[in-house]
C-alpha cells in the first residue's frame, strides 16, 4: 500500500506527541493524534501537566467530534494560563485585561472632557474675536483699529490699503509715524 494514500501519519509513522509522553504505541484511530502531533511535543506536554492525559481523554469523548477542535484549543490556552498563573489560571489574565480597559475607557472620557473644553474655549476666543470687531475695532489692521479713526491728512499711522503685502495680515510694510 502505497504511504501516500494513508495520511499524513503513515508518512511520518511516528506516534503523535500524547502516545510519545506516555509511552505507548500510537493507533491509528488514537483520539488525540489529531490535536497533538508528533512535531509539537510542547503542546501535550503543558495539558498533560494541568488536567493529565486520562482527564484530557475523558473531556475530549464528552464533546461532540465537530468541536474537539477548539476543545483542544481552551485546554492548551488554560494549561498554558495554569502554567503563568497556577492559581487563576486564565481567569487572571481575563481579570487583568478587564482592568486595563477600564483603565482605557477612564483615560477616553478625560481626554473627551478635555477637547470638550478646548472647544468651548475656543468658541468663547471667536466670540470675543467677533465681538471685538464689532464694537469698532479693525482685526485686519496692524494696530488693531479702525482705519476710521486715524483717517485724515495728520494720521500717526498710514492707512491699511498703503500695506506693501497683498493681504491685509502681511506684516512686511514700515510702519512710519508723521512728525
Amino acid at each position: 500500500m502505497d504511504k501516500q494514500l494513508m495520511g499524513p501519519r503513515a508518512k511520518i509513522d511516528q506516534p503523535c506527541a500524547a502516545c510519545r509522553m506516555l509511552h505507548r504505541k500510537c493507533a491509528d484511530d488514537c483520539l488525540l493524534a489529531p490535536y497533538f502531533p508528533a512535531n509539537e511535543p510542547e503542546k501535550f506536554a503543558g495539558v498533560h501537566r494541568v488536567f493529565g492525559a486520562s482527564n484530557v481523554i475523558k473531556m475530549l469523548q464528552l464533546v461532540e467530534a465537530s468541536k474537539r477542535e477548539d476543545a483542544v484549543k481552551s485546554m492548551v490556552y488554560e494549561a498554558y494560563a495554569r502554567l503563568r498563573d497556577p492559581i487563576y489560571g486564565c481567569a487572571g489574565t481575563i481579570s487583568y485585561l478587564q482592568k486595563h480597559v477600564k483603565d482605557l475607557e477612564a483615560q477616553l472620557e478625560t481626554v473627551k472632557a478635555r477637547v470638550v473644553e478646548s472647544q468651548g474655549q475656543r468658541d468663547q476666543l471667536l466670540r470675543a474675536l467677533m465681538e471685538v470687531s464689532i464694537n469698532g475695532y479693525n482685526l485686519m489692521h496692524p494696530m488693531g483699529y479702525d482705519n476710521t479713526f486715524f483717517a485724515g491728512q495728520n494720521s500717526p499711522l498710514l492707512d491699511c490699503n498703503m500695506l506693501h503685502g497683498d493681504h491685509p495680515l502681511d506684516f512686511t510694510m514700515d510702519y512710519h509715524h508723521v512728525v
